[in-house]
């Protein structure tokens, strides 16, 4: 089976949890010191898609279709007046 990230993506995921433990990781625009250890990871393959490492796309997150379906019906109604 084929390596789902490269070992240079790995590399980068490794120097972020480093730099998370020794407290000097920081997130994007607001500057604040990374303590979650999932957000460590999530910085370090960032990195690695930015620099065009072999890492799969960011998920988007999924509403249930159920859910969707009833948003399209109440967007496609219109109010009487």
């Amino acid at each position: 089976m084929a390596r789902k990230y490269s070992k240079k993506a790995s590399a980068k995921v490794g120097r972020a949890m480093r730099k998370r433990k020794s407290g000097t990781l920081k997130s994007g625009r607001s500057g604040k010191k990374v303590k979650s250890r999932k957000q460590a990871i999530a910085i370090g393959l960032s990195e690695a898609r930015r620099e065009g490492k072999k890492v799969p796309p960011k998920k988007s997150s999924k509403k249930s279709s159920s859910k969707r379906r009833s948003s399209k019906k109440k967007s496609g109604r219109k109010s009487k007046r």
